[in-house]
């Protein structure tokens, strides 16, 4: 029989990228858009503008997510990182045109047998 082991609540977590970078000359525009290439290449949506999130199963991946955005940051500006359970991120409110609305769901999870 196979049992599906669904992920903690407590261990699955939510990455949180927040950058405020300057676009003031075509060079630091050009930092700004490559950084957010490379965020969407690392998986990551776009929750808000200059903010973007993804989930991970396990603090360890995030964790290794955390060195790899680390390694591209742009110079300049300024970028926060923050990571909270599933069970967090489930009591966020979304409000949009003073309207709740339903936060992003955790992506089903692959099943190999």
């Amino acid at each position: 029989m196979n049992v599906r082991k669904v992920p903690s609540g407590y261990r699955t977590m939510w990455l949180f990228v927040f950058f405020d970078l300057p676009t003031l000359t075509p060079e630091q525009r050009k930092e700004h858009s490559r950084f957010r290439k490379r965020l969407e290449r690392f998986g990551f949506i776009r929750a808000q503008f200059s903010v973007y999130i993804q989930c991970f199963n396990n603090l360890d991946s995030c964790d290794a997510m955390k060195r790899q955005i680390t390694a591209v940051l742009p110079p300049g500006g300024e970028v926060r990182i923050l990571s909270v359970t599933d069970r967090q991120f489930e009591r966020m409110q979304v409000i949009q045109a003073r309207k709740r609305i339903a936060n992003e769901s955790e992506p089903e999870i692959a099943l190999l047998f």
